[in-house]
């Protein structure tokens, strides 16, 4: 299922920007990064769960926000991409 995990991290304090690396670190491997803080990963339900609990571990409830929205298995037609950077199949070939 397409998920979109989407997060705002304080970089106020230096935790805030080694969380903001954590962070982002556990997108990038789940998922493909389609903004600067916004990433789509085609995910099963446990490996949702796995990267949810991954994410709340490491953010901070009172400075950092995650947004996470499950688009489900049909998600191509619930997706409309305009503008620059090509958009990509999660399901089709990684050769460029």
């Amino acid at each position: 299922m397409l998920v979109l995990i989407t997060y705002d991290v304080s970089v106020i304090s230096p935790s805030g920007r080694q969380r903001l690396v954590r962070i982002a670190k556990i997108c990038e491997d789940y998922g493909q990064r389609v903004q600067n803080s916004v990433f789509e990963c085609d995910l099963s339900g446990a490996q949702l769960v796995l990267v949810r609990n991954k994410l709340l571990k490491i953010m901070d409830q009172n400075e950092d926000s995650i947004r996470i929205y499950n688009m489900g298995n049909k998600a191509e037609n619930k997706v409309e991409h305009y503008g620059t950077k090509e958009t990509y199949d999660p399901e089709g070939s990684l050769l460029f």
